[in-house]
C-alpha cells in the first residue's frame, strides 16, 4: 500500500492557536519511519495552503471564517479525492476538526458507501442553529451526514452519509443542542459509559458489524478522545476519555478489519503539548491503523 500524507494546517475551525502546527508535530514524530516499517510506501504531499487567521476577519460570529473555512475544504476535498483515484491511502494531519468537512467529501466521491468512524470527546455535531461558538470545527460530523446546511457543502449538495453508515465513539462532552440533533440523527454513538461498560472489544465489534455492508472505511481521529493525562496537547481538553491502550486497540480491531481506506488524525496543539508527546501518541495510533502490530 502507499499512503500519501496531506497536511491540512488549519486552526479557522477554532479559537486555541497552535494547531496549525500539527502536521509538522506528527510528522516530526517519526510518522514516515513507522509508515515504512510497517512495510508501506510513503508519499508526503506537504501542506495545503491556509491563511492565517490575523490576516482575516469573521463576518458571521455563527459559523466563524465561514468563507475560508471552506476554501480549505474544497480543496481538502479534491486532493483526498486525487490519492483516493491514484491509489493511495490518504492520510490526512490536522489541524482542527473542520478539515474532516473536506476529507469526507473527497472520500465520498470515489467511494459513496463509505463508512465513517468518528473518534472524539465531542459529538462535532451542531449546527449554526445550535452551536454556542461559531467554530466550524463542532460542526463537522454534522455537516457529513447532511445535516449542516448548504454553507457547509463542499459541491452542490451535501455528503449526507447514511445513519447506517457511521459511528460516533468516545464522547463525553456535548452540548444541548446537538445532543438532541445526535438522538435525531439514527447514528450509532457509544459514549465513554459504554466503553466503561462493554469495553473496547465490544464497542468496536458493533462499529464493524453496523457498517459491514459499505465499501471502505473512514476514520476521523480527534486526539482529544484520549485521556488529557495521555494527549495533553489539544486544545478542548476534557478529563475521562481513553487511555493508552484503549485507543491502540482500537485502531487494531479497525485494522484487522482491512477495511480503513482512510483516516484524519487531528487537533494536535503543540503549543500546549507536552515534549511532543501528544504528536506521538498521534502518530502511533497512525500506525496503527495501518497495521503496526506488537508482533508482527
Amino acid at each position: 500500500m502507499i499512503v500519501r500524507i496531506i497536511g491540512v494546517p488549519i486552526d479557522l475551525g477554532q479559537t486555541r492557536r497552535g494547531v496549525d502546527m500539527g502536521p509538522s508535530a506528527i510528522r516530526y514524530a517519526h510518522l514516515h519511519e513507522r509508515i515504512l516499517a510497517i512495510g508501506h510506501e510513503v508519499e508526503d504531499a506537504g501542506n495545503l495552503f491556509v491563511p492565517l487567521m490575523e490576516s482575516i476577519r469573521p463576518h458571521d460570529q455563527k459559523l466563524r471564517f465561514l468563507p475560508e473555512v471552506m476554501d480549505v475544504a474544497k480543496r481538502t476535498a479534491d486532493v483526498v479525492e486525487a490519492a483516493m483515484r491514484e491509489g493511495r491511502f490518504p492520510l490526512v494531519l490536522g489541524g482542527d476538526h473542520s478539515l474532516s468537512v473536506g476529507s469526507i467529501a473527497g472520500v465520498a466521491r470515489v467511494k459513496p458507501k463509505t463508512a465513517i468512524i468518528w473518534f472524539d470527546a465531542h459529538g462535532d455535531f451542531n449546527t449554526k442553529e445550535t452551536t454556542p461558538s461559531g467554530n466550524i470545527h463542532g460542526m463537522a460530523f454534522a455537516s457529513a451526514m447532511g445535516a449542516g446546511g448548504q454553507e457547509l457543502c463542499v459541491g452542490e449538495g451535501p455528503v449526507a452519509v447514511p445513519p447506517n453508515h457511521a459511528v460516533l465513539v468516545g464522547a463525553r462532552s456535548l452540548d444541548p443542542g446537538e445532543r438532541e440533533n445526535l438522538k435525531r440523527s439514527g447514528i450509532s454513538v457509544f459514549t465513554m459509559h459504554e466503553i466503561d461498560k462493554y469495553g473496547m472489544k465490544e464497542v468496536i465489534s458493533h462499529a464493524l458489524d453496523r457498517t459491514r455492508e459499505c465499501e471502505g472505511m473512514h476514520i476521523s481521529f480527534d486526539i482529544d478522545v484520549l485521556d488529557p493525562l495521555e494527549a495533553p496537547g489539544v486544545g478542548t481538553a476534557c478529563r475521562g476519555g481513553l487511555d493508552y491502550r484503549e485507543a491502540h486497540l482500537a485502531m487494531e480491531l479497525l485494522a484487522e478489519s482491512g477495511r480503513i481506506t482512510s483516516m484524519d488524525m487531528v487537533e494536535v496543539n503543540p503549543i500546549l503539548d507536552e515534549a511532543n508527546r501528544t504528536a506521538e501518541l498521534a502518530a502511533e495510533l497512525c500506525a496503527s491503523a495501518l497495521g503496526s502490530r506488537i508482533l508482527r
